[in-house]
């Protein structure tokens, strides 16, 4: 039966709702609202009674996909498990209602967290402070740019180049960029690693930083850290950690001690916070003390009476990256995440990930092409590269998983992998779950030997079967209307 729109369901007459009787003062319009935005005649909105309209969201939810419901390996996104007791403190009225220009005074609750989460998160780094006020992981890296492009002009050091490796991710290369850096690309080695011989030959005075992830996007641990540290400090340019993959090393390893200068967080993906569609998200920023001046303001500080306040006081700073403080109930949760799991809890995360991947790693790569055959960290990539000459792609597997009810990993991506399959199964996925994972990845394998074009022609049981997905993004359809 074809699903009708919520304007085609409803009928003259039927209410789901009556609003109560107005409890203010009665005042013109006309005196609040300019007359040019005043409606001319009713909206016309369906009328539907609730129960209508509780069966046609409920039905629309059922074609969403959550990580709560199924299986949800996107590589590189990190979509874990949000615990519930997160949801729940993030939605104590003390703190879901604090508005953002309260006073000091009235807002100790929520500063005394916001200071506590400096702390957690510069000690999980190995950092000296933290700034939690970045929206997202892509605004952390510029943060990061903005302050290392500041540090070195209080230098007078004209250093004009940022040094990416060819796995980075796509918003390494376009934070460098914003800041006007000269992006050099570094190539990967037969292992995965930055090359390192290709590193030292093209760093310099005039090279401001190396963006790097750790593991890096490849799912691999960098074996030649240290060194890399090494060389870029040896010319006086700093380490910047993409802190997306944070989830393989918590509580093992810090970026700090690696020899980074500063990081990124994303709150969103390692401290278990949901994210998906555009948002919310956070993503703090943490530095060693010789970037410290230049961190967003306001700060968060603690005075002699323990008493907690906003520090503006800070004349090398970049000022601002968003208003206020950033998404507050995000850093809110993740803080719950942290204080309940501790640095044992947190050890457990990264070793149960790690130990997931690469579970999955070994059951599937003589099924697949792997490009880098050694252990990886909490996600690996695999190649669909064997499958083409039978006309399938990635593309085609990932639109296949969706028959058996499992997201798609990411594609494409990085894009040094052809027909790339990233894989992240994160720590709280049970083995039974990655038995059935691997059992379905097997089984669409033979599909693609023995009918492939079920493969090409997937997904034949959702709601709908294939987008213009290009199309979809560039002029999304968000608007109903009659035929």
């Amino acid at each position: 039966m074809k699903e009708k729109s919520i304007f085609e369901l409803g009928k003259e007459g039927r209410r789901g709702y009556t609003l109560p009787m107005c409890d203010v003062i009665e005042q013109d319009i006309s005196e609040l609202v300019p007359r040019k935005f005043i409606r001319k005649k009713e909206a016309n909105l369906p009328q539907l009674t609730e129960l209508e309209i509780i069966r046609h969201f409920t039905k629309l939810s059922k074609n969403n996909f959550s990580v709560d419901s199924e299986l949800y390996p996107l590589g590189s996104c990190t979509m874990k498990y949000n615990p519930k007791i997160n949801e729940e403190l993030a939605e104590f009225i003390d703190f879901r209602c604090v508005h953002p220009l309260v006073s000091e005074e009235l807002s100790q609750g929520a500063l005394h967290i916001l200071y506590h989460m400096d702390e957690l998160l510069s000690e999980i780094g190995g950092m000296a402070k933290t700034c939690m006020q970045p929206a997202a992981g892509a605004q952390g890296e510029l943060t990061a740019m903005m302050m290392i492009k500041a540090y070195f002009k209080d230098k007078k050091e004209n250093r004009l180049k940022v040094i990416v490796p060819d796995s980075a991710h796509g918003t390494n290369p376009a934070s460098a960029a914003l800041c006007g850096y000269e992006v050099v690309e570094v190539k990967s080695d037969n292992r995965g690693n930055i090359d390192v011989e290709s590193l030292r030959d093209v760093v310099d005075e005039k090279v401001a930083c190396l963006m790097l992830t750790n593991p890096n996007t490849l799912g691999l641990f960098e074996e030649h850290i240290l060194e890399v540290s090494e060389i870029m400090h040896s010319k006086g340019g700093l380490l910047y950690y993409d802190g997306a993959n944070m989830n393989a090393i918590l509580s093992i390893v810090r970026p700090g001690d690696m020899g980074f200068d500063i990081m990124h967080y994303n709150l969103h993906k390692t401290f278990s916070t949901p994210h998906g569609g555009g948002g919310p998200g956070s993503g703090p920023i943490s530095c060693k003390e010789h970037l410290k001046p230049y961190l967003p303001v306001p700060l968060i500080e603690k005075n002699k009476e323990h008493n907690y306040y906003f520090e503006y006081n800070c004349p090398k700073s970049i000022d601002r990256m968003h208003s206020f403080y950033g998404n507050f109930l995000v850093i809110l949760k993740a803080y719950v995440y942290i204080r309940m799991l501790g640095p044992d809890g947190l050890r457990d995360v990264s070793e149960n990930a790690v130990l997931n991947a690469n579970y999955l790693l070994y059951k599937l790569k003589n099924h697949f092409d792997v490009s880098y055959d050694r252990n990886c960290m909490h996600e690996f990539v695999l190649s669909a590269q064997r499958f083409k000459k039978k006309g399938v792609r990635a593309l085609d597997i990932a639109k296949r998983l969706l028959d058996y009810g499992i997201h798609p990993p990411t594609m494409y991506f990085p894009l040094i992998v052809e027909e790339a399959l990233m894989i992240e199964p994160t720590e709280t996925e049970t083995k039974e779950m990655l038995d059935e994972f691997i059992d379905v990845m097997v089984k669409i394998t033979q599909e693609i030997e023995n009918t492939p074009e079920k493969v090409i022609n997937a997904p034949c049981k959702t709601s709908l079967s294939r987008l213009d997905e290009v199309e979809a993004a560039r002029h999304p359809d968000l608007r109903w209307s009659v035929g």
